[in-house]
């Protein structure tokens, strides 16, 4: 398959952001895709997918969102918002000379795939939703603010692939011993002192503690303005975890109401969020690329 090379790109305040350019086999013109990955993920959750895309014959593009892995991090973590991200990838863009793409975005991925279709809908030719929508369930919501930022280190590579199963093994119980330590390889990075720390800013949880103790929650801003945005006159593909508490299923048959082109997978036995490696996730994403621009 084919190998990803190291790309460096600066954004629009600055910093040094990272991402992984796969070129597929030359062939008629296709447009490229853009992977975009989870609140505390990275751009090696698609050290399988974005090879098997560009096996396809398509350019793959798998960023480093700010604060992640290999791209810096942001010395304000109120700029760890999804209209930053959004800047970033249009800057991305302008500097790798792509001018529209398809984009894959895993949760935190597609709701930056959706703001980016408010800021400029014009660099959207279609767009795969992994496991996220409009409304984010409040019971995966509540999961992932318990734990991300946490102070957790690993003294070695069993202890963080026992991380990973503690914090993932419900949402994904079909995961083999090979899939759970690629999953830590990939979760983690080896700090200074030898010991291995999740591979995010830890600033990034800031956004779930902006609002001040015993104040009542704010209101989840609207976001079917965006998703409408992004899906009006685009090839649209929503993967969905079956077991999810973060993409509900109401929340799904709503957007498929919304959007009437929109195609829908549910993955069976898996939860938040599928990692697009599944048999039914691969073959659904390579039939909504076979058509897509």
């Amino acid at each position: 398959m084919p190998q990803g090379i190291e790309r460096r790109w600066t954004s629009a305040d600055g910093l040094t952001l990272f991402a992984r350019d796969y070129h597929g086999a030359a062939g008629p013109a296709r447009l490229p895709v853009i992977c975009i990955h989870g609140l505390t993920r990275n751009s090696r959750d698609f050290e399988v997918v974005a090879p098997r895309i560009a096996g396809l014959g398509r350019r793959v593009l798998a960023i480093d969102v700010r604060g992640r892995g290999r791209s810096e991090r942001d010395p304000n973590a109120m700029n760890y918002n999804p209209a930053v991200y959004a800047g970033d990838v249009i800057a991305l863009m302008t500097q790798a000379g792509v001018a529209r793409a398809i984009f894959v975005g895993t949760s935190m991925g597609g709701l930056i795939t959706m703001t980016l279709a408010a800021m400029r809908a014009d660099l959207i030719g279609g767009a795969v939703l992994n496991d996220v929508g409009p409304e984010v369930g409040q019971a995966g919501l509540a999961r992932i603010a318990g734990y991300v930022g946490g102070p957790f280190r690993a003294a070695d590579w069993n202890e963080a692939e026992a991380y990973c199963r503690r914090t993932n093994g419900e949402a994904l119980p079909h995961l083999t011993d090979a899939q759970w330590e690629a999953m830590a390889q990939r979760t983690f990075r080896r700090e200074p002192d030898g010991r291995l720390a999740p591979d995010y800013d830890p600033a990034i949880s800031q956004v779930f503690r902006t609002a001040p103790a015993g104040a009542p929650p704010a209101p989840a801003p609207d976001l079917w303005p965006l998703f409408a945005a992004m899906t009006a006159g685009r090839p649209t593909l929503l993967v969905r975890g079956a077991a999810s508490d973060i993409l509900e299923a109401a929340t799904a048959e709503r957007m498929a109401a919304a959007a009437p082109h929109l195609q829908r997978l549910d993955v069976p036995g898996v939860g938040h969020a599928p990692l697009l490696e599944e048999p039914q996730a691969e073959a659904a994403i390579a039939a909504f690329l076979a058509a897509a621009p």
